[in-house]
C-alpha cells in the first residue's frame, strides 16, 4: 500500500560537463586574502585618481576657454569689446590655472580619507597573514 515508484535518472558524461560549466559561472571563487589585501590597497588611489583628473580637466577647459578670449577673435563673435574681453578672458583664465593647481591637493586629500576609511579592514587582514 505504501508502495512509492522512484524516478533515478542519470546524465550523461557530456551534460554533467556541461552542467558543471554552467554551474562554475555562477559560483562566486571565494578571495584569497592577499588578493583582498591588495585589491583593498589598489583600491584607495583609484578613486583619488578619478578625482584629481576630473578636477584637472575641467581646470584645463576653463583655461582654454580665457585663453581664448583673450587671445582670438572670440570676444567679438560674442558681442564684448576688444578690452573687457581681454580682461574676462585673463580672469576665467586664472581660475582654471587655480583649478589645476587644486588637482594634486585634491588626490591627497581623497588618498588620506579613503586609507582613514578602510584602515581597520587593511590591518585586520594584515594581522591574519601576518600570523599564518
Amino acid at each position: 500500500m505504501d508502495n512509492k515508484e522512484i524516478f533515478k535518472y542519470t546524465y550523461s558524461a557530456k551534460q554533467q560537463e556541461e552542467i558543471k560549466a554552467i554551474r562554475k559561472k555562477y559560483d562566486e571563487p571565494q578571495e584569497d586574502k592577499m588578493e583582498q589585501l591588495r585589491r583593498l590597497d589598489g583600491g584607495v588611489t583609484g578613486k583619488a585618481s578619478v578625482c584629481s583628473i576630473i578636477v584637472g580637466i575641467v581646470g584645463v577647459l576653463i583655461m582654454g576657454f580665457g585663453m581664448s578670449l583673450f587671445m582670438s577673435e572670440l570676444s567679438e563673435i560674442l558681442g564684448l569689446y576688444r578690452d573687457f574681453a581681454m580682461v574676462i578672458g585673463i580672469v576665467i583664465g586664472l581660475i582654471g590655472i587655480v583649478l589645476v593647481c587644486c588637482a594634486y591637493p585634491i588626490y591627497n586629500h581623497a588618498v588620506k580619507k579613503e586609507r582613514k576609511r578602510i584602515a581597520p579592514e587593511i590591518l585586520r587582514l594584515t594581522d591574519e597573514l601576518l600570523k599564518q
